[in-house]
């Protein structure tokens, strides 16, 4: 799936804009993700936002507008949410996204690394 550059752009200015803020761009969910501290914190699929937030704050997140549950293989992430083009069109609800976003990335764990060649099943 093709992301949105005019999207990518706008997550990389706001990300620009934060001081020491060690970001990194790297294609992956078939868009492209945007690594602080060398962890997934807010992706670009498509035309939406793919952020990861904290599981705890499933409830409240949920009922923002543009909302959708991360479904993948018939399976429901949590922690995970894509958001539609209507629940970010406006400065405040994109900050209030990307905001949520890095509030939990300095909790969140990173991933392991894999050796290289090697694959998982």
């Amino acid at each position: 799936m093709a992301f949105s550059e005019q999207l990518a752009t706008r997550v990389r200015e706001k990300l620009a804009t934060l001081e020491d803020l060690p970001v990194t761009e790297k294609k992956m969910f078939g868009g492209l993700a945007f690594m602080v501290n060398n962890k997934m914190c807010i992706n670009v699929s498509g035309e939406r936002l793919m952020c990861r937030f904290d599981a705890n704050d499933s409830d409240t997140v949920s009922r923002r507008p543009g909302y959708a549950p991360m479904v993948m293989k018939n399976r429901t992430y949590q922690g995970y949410c894509y958001v539609e083009p209507e629940g970010f069109r406006s400065g405040k609800d994109f900050d209030f996204w990307i905001n949520l976003c890095l509030d939990y990335n300095d909790k969140a764990k990173s991933s392991k690394k894999r050796k290289a060649g090697t694959t998982t099943k």
